[in-house]
């Protein structure tokens, strides 16, 4: 493919540059891994495209002419740029550890942790830019050009990724105090439909989502569909009414670890608890992974600590 005529003349200009500040052809050569005779084609080329001579050429020395004179000032300019793009692009090649990452998660928990974890994670990475991208799980990671996305439960179906696990986390049943103390505690699923219920819709599914259960005698799973008195499709708004005592929720323990663990919420049926989500970091099966990228995914999995509710 040949170069656009205009690229070439800046190319060309660069090469000019190079020969003053050098002081020579042989040595602007040196310096840029090429010959004497290319530099000097492309020197030549240029004035000839443009009808100006820029240098008096003699056997042993360089000197300008009064248009090269004119035209190497801003010409310095443009080889200063060049040059510092050239550092920035080998310090990319050689240790990726500054840019720009794309970091997708679900919508839930960017606001709930992730968005007062950030702050930290970019002290520890002063090269990094980070760009939040809600994920509900659906993303062509290749399309989006996405870094890095975290995703909730079996990773089976995704193809040509690199998982890094973050942990796992409970999905609980939870109230209000004040509303157990009105309404009373169910001692199992089956006392559930005598509550008040708010119910998560899937925005992919469209479904009302089960809340599961484990019986503890037999460890049989129970799968109770809520008979709602609302039905929302963020987890968030679901946790915010549960708050306000509108009724029971069956939400991720992250989205309100503090009350949760301050006891201004009550965990119900705890030792009817089901299987914990696995939560993993992926990302795309590349050769390479930039630093920047592996010190994310550091950043990410030491946030993912303080994710974790016992109970």
């Amino acid at each position: 493919m040949s170069t656009p005529p205009n690229f070439q003349r800046l190319l060309n200009l660069l090469h000019f540059a190079r020969v003053v500040e050098a002081g020579s052809f042989a040595e602007a050569a040196r310096r840029a891994g090429t010959t004497t005779s290319a530099l000097s084609k492309a020197v030549a080329r240029f004035e000839k495209a443009n009808g100006v001579r820029l240098l008096h050429r003699t056997t042993h020395a360089i000197s300008l002419t009064p248009e090269g004179e004119r035209l190497l000032e801003g010409t310095r300019d443009l080889l200063r740029e060049a040059e510092r793009l050239e550092a920035t692009l080998d310090h990319a090649k050689s240790s990726g550890s500054g840019g720009r990452i794309r970091l997708s998660a679900p919508a839930p928990l960017i606001r709930a942790r992730l968005a007062r974890q950030v702050p930290g994670i970019l002290r520890a990475n002063s090269d990094i830019e980070l760009e939040l991208k809600v994920d509900d799980g659906t993303l062509d990671l290749a399309a989006e050009g996405i870094d890095i996305a975290i995703r909730f439960g079996s990773l089976a179906g995704y193809a040509n990724v690199v998982s890094t696990p973050l942990g796992s986390f409970p999905w609980v049943l939870c109230a209000t105090p004040r509303y157990v103390e009105i309404m009373g505690t169910p001692q199992s699923p089956a006392d559930l439909d005598a509550h008040h219920q708010i119910g998560f819709r899937d925005p992919g599914s469209g479904r009302v989502m089960p809340w599961q259960f484990v019986d503890p005698a037999t460890g049989a799973l129970f799968r109770h569909l809520p008979r709602p008195r609302i039905v929302v499709e963020d987890l968030g708004a679901i946790w915010s009414m549960m708050r306000v005592g509108l009724g029971l929720a069956w939400i991720p323990a992250w989205i309100g670890l503090g009350p949760l663990r301050d006891g201004l919420v009550v965990e119900l049926l705890r030792e009817w608890r089901g299987e914990e989500t696995s939560i993993h970091a992926v990302r795309l099966e590349r050769r390479h992974t930039p630093s920047r990228v592996r010190s994310l995914l550091d950043g990410l999995q030491a946030a993912a600590g303080e994710w974790r509710y016992p109970g």
